[in-house]
């Protein structure tokens, strides 16, 4: 099969070779990847020699077809349509025996601590592999592992409730446009911190750009501020992110692009009963719930590139025209 591998750190060494097609086990699904969605994580992984194994296939998010099944599998069969939970959990440990699968304490990443699915096909344990709803795009499919979930746990760990104030920074990225959705599915007024208009078709009550969000955010709030601050950007953000958040607000972070050293206000945190919570991913019930309940989700999608443009597809990550998602398709 073809497939995207480095063996050295650095995008230069990303190469599309030849790699044997991956053998199954009895409890392994075979998938035939048809959609990629690129993350940073594939970025960082392949910038990174603190993956397995190497030589190293990465993709943290993808979706396909069913091409084979181990003899113990049941939950799917040839020819369905399906998506990846990419956490790997042990099952055994405290957290995964509380549903937390996200934080096992012996868990890693497909496609950073196994070969992920940037090639054509990919085996995975059937506890990972999940069938996806008829009305599910390959793009919206393979954006559900990393985007979409990050986006509903955030959402759910934050106790977001009908008529609070969500202000979401980083809107039009990748889990920013599944947080304005969601948002509003919770039954939330919804900011967007943005400067994109298509914004209000994913239901985004209002959009400001960053300069402006204080003052807006006031008039629009009536002085009450955010009850909900999504901060997927990290410290460039972090202080506008607080400026905005009311009483008993709480401030969701899950990201550093923008870097990862803070200063905190102390007196106005607890004066003010604030919470500062972070996240990461989500656990096996948030993404069933998710893959029900973003049926009808849309995605802003930029660029679609081949498996053999793979390199440039990970370095249109850093491009700053960028505007949506990016997709490797596999034709």
């Amino acid at each position: 099969m073809k497939a995207l591998v480095f063996e050295k750190s650095g995008i230069d060494n990303l190469k599309l070779t030849e790699y044997k097609t991956p053998e199954i086990n009895s409890h392994d699904v075979l998938i035939k990847v048809k959609m990629i969605g690129v993350n940073p994580v594939d970025y960082i992984t392949v910038n990174s020699l603190s993956v397995s194994p190497i030589p190293h296939i990465p993709g943290v998010e993808f979706a396909g077809i069913v091409e084979k099944v181990g003899e113990h599998v049941n939950s799917v069969s040839p020819g369905d349509r399906v998506t990846i939970y990419g956490r790997l959990f042990d099952g055994n440990c405290d957290m995964c025996m509380i549903g937390y699968e996200t934080l096992c304490r012996n868990g890693g990443r497909i496609g950073v601590n196994t070969n992920g699915g940037m090639a054509e096909y990919i085996s995975v344990e059937e506890k990972y592999v999940f069938k996806l709803p008829e009305d599910y795009s390959w793009e919206l499919g393979s954006s559900m592992t990393v985007a979409g979930l990050t986006a509903y746990h955030a959402l759910k760990e934050a106790n977001l409730r009908p008529g609070e104030t969500l202000v979401v920074f980083g809107a039009s990225g990748n889990t920013g446009q599944f947080a304005v959705q969601l948002g509003k599915k919770f039954g939330a007024k919804v900011i967007a911190i943005s400067r994109k208009s298509w914004l209000k078709d994913f239901g985004a009550d209002l959009i400001v750009n960053y300069e402006e969000a204080e003052e807006k955010i006031r008039d629009f709030t009536k002085g009450k501020m955010a009850d909900v601050v999504i901060d997927s950007l990290g410290e460039q953000f972090w202080e506008k992110g607080l400026s905005i958040l009311g009483v008993k607000g709480r401030i969701i972070t899950f990201g550093t692009l923008t870097g990862s050293e803070v200063k905190i206000n102390l007196s106005k945190l607890y004066n003010m009963h604030q919470t500062i919570l972070g996240t990461n991913r989500g656990n096996r019930k948030d993404f069933v719930e998710l893959l029900d309940l973003c049926k009808d989700c849309k995605l802003k999608v930029w660029r679609t590139f081949s498996l053999e443009e793979g390199k440039e597809a990970l370095n249109s990550l850093q491009d700053k025209n960028r505007d949506g998602r990016i997709m490797i398709k596999i034709y």
